[in-house]
């Protein structure tokens, strides 16, 4: 089963709470997977999903809120093998218009029906309504992608003004969601882990959250190590580097103009450099006679490689890098 179903069947076993709590899961999973028809104010609300535990807790929902008995159609496809679609249709039209006004999706402007994309806020004005509203929406046309793999998490609106109005509701939990098109429907997406986290939290994931925290964790310590790792490995490359050329320098005035060529300061600092070709500048200086720090040490051999590198310019002469 993938991340994103059991986050679902998570959301399923979330207690249903009070009247106005279910009315907005309610309306959240008719907008975003249900089919209104209205003929000659007659209605009815058909209401598809793949998911049996969802269909299980819609009908729940129906049924303890407005006492509707919710006919029930199970269909599979068997030449593509797919899973079985679960069709819950209210059919008859006074039960479907009860419900629909109930969540406001509809109402009567001069005794005329209108069939809203979106709900009013009252549906979604507690925080408890939030949240049951973004779990409906969730559990309508909402995925999550395997946190081992990514972060992203997304519901797939029908209209633009539906998750433009899911949107508002996240911004004010503090969250900044993002929109876009895709074929005909508008993505409302997620892509950082700590809002997905926070998201899940405030649906009533608990248990894919701590899912989730556990893998961001490992992943961020994964992370860190490896940075770490090619950090040092960069400065051990660079220093290693440092230490041939150092070597090859002082090398090149010995095999020219000697050693003793150099002023006292810079022999004694080049003849520890050949004689210690591992040892850290640190080691270097805390060899030679007076003690100098690391920087002085690098000085003086910056000093030897501007030798090296005139006598080279004088003679004609490359470095072997």
């Amino acid at each position: 089963m993938s991340f994103s179903s059991n986050v679902k069947k998570e959301l399923t076993c979330v207690p249903v709470g009070a009247r106005h709590c279910m009315i907005a899961e309610i309306a959240a999973l008719i907008l975003m997977s249900g089919e209104i028809k209205c003929e000659k104010n007659f209605y009815t609300i058909k209401f598809q999903t793949e998911n049996a535990a969802v269909a299980r807790k819609y009908f729940t929902m129906i049924k303890k809120t407005f006492n509707i008995n919710t006919k029930v159609v199970v269909r599979r496809n068997k030449k593509f093998h797919k899973k079985q679609t679960y069709i819950l249709e209210i059919e008859e039209s006074s039960a479907a218009e009860k419900v629909l006004r109930a969540t406001t999706i509809l109402r009567y402007q001069e005794r005329e029906p209108i069939l809203k994309e979106y709900v009013d806020l009252t549906i979604t004005q507690s925080i408890c309504c939030k949240r049951a509203y973004l779990r409906g929406a969730f559990l309508g046309a909402g995925s999550v992608s395997d946190p081992e793999k990514g972060y992203h998490l997304e519901f797939v609106n029908p209209t633009y003004k539906h998750a433009e109005y899911i949107k508002e509701l996240m911004v004010l939990l503090e969250m900044d969601p993002k929109i876009v098109s895709r074929k005909n429907n508008y993505i409302l997406y997620l892509k950082e882990g700590t809002q997905i986290v926070d998201l899940l939290n405030i649906m009533g994931a608990h248990i894919a959250l701590m899912e989730l925290e556990n893998i961001r964790i490992v992943k961020e310590v994964r992370n860190n190590v490896n940075r770490i790792v090619n950090c040092e490995t960069a400065n051990l490359k660079k220093t290693v580097s440092a230490g041939v050329r150092q070597m090859q320098d002082i090398e090149y005035i010995q095999d020219t103009i000697g050693i003793s060529a150099l002023p006292d300061n810079l022999q004694e600092v080049a003849a520890y450099r050949l004689e210690y070709p591992s040892a850290t500048l640190k080691e270097i200086g805390e060899l030679i006679r007076s003690p100098v720090g690391k920087s002085g040490v690098n000085h003086r051999l910056k000093r030897i490689s501007e030798i090296a590198e005139q006598i080279r310019q004088t003679r004609g002469g490359i470095r072997n890098d």
